[in-house]
């Protein structure tokens, strides 16, 4: 099975709408370089399927892809349907799957802003295993 990259998006804070960027550094035990989700935590990095945006669309709700903070917008994959521990290849880097979903979102600023917060539940959070650069259009593949 292969994905791929539709948006790369960062931002200083956590919980916020991130912006979109054409490529960028992926450090190894870190995350993004520049983003404020990055650190030594198994959270290092979020995706989300553009496919959720999509669904949400056809209900009448247009978001741009990192309005629910994402990290990667993917295609191609249903992302919750992963496991913890699966390996990715994401272009250069290689990164392992570290929880689906998350809890404890009702707390988060982006929920005052569109009354919903997709990410907890059909997201995924990776960490960093080997760094690299990745590009919107880059191949996703599972490793393992």
């Amino acid at each position: 099975m292969v994905g791929k990259v539709i948006s790369l998006n960062i931002s200083e804070q956590t919980s916020v709408i991130k912006e979109p960027v054409q490529s960028a550094e992926f450090v190894a035990d870190y995350g993004i370089k520049g983003d404020g989700h990055a650190g030594s935590g198994h959270r290092q990095i979020s995706l989300l399927g553009i496919e959720s945006y999509n669904r949400l669309e056809e209900k009448g709700k247009k978001f741009n892809c990192g309005a629910f903070a994402e990290n990667i917008t993917t295609e191609g994959f249903v992302l919750n349907k992963l496991t913890v521990g699966t390996v990715l290849k994401i272009g250069e880097t290689i990164q392992e799957i570290t929880e689906i979903g998350k809890k404890g979102h009702d707390k988060f600023e982006i929920i005052k802003l569109f009354g919903a917060y997709i990410l907890p539940v059909e997201g995924i959070f990776t960490k960093v295993i080997h760094g690299g650069i990745v590009k919107v259009g880059d191949k996703i593949e599972i490793l393992k």
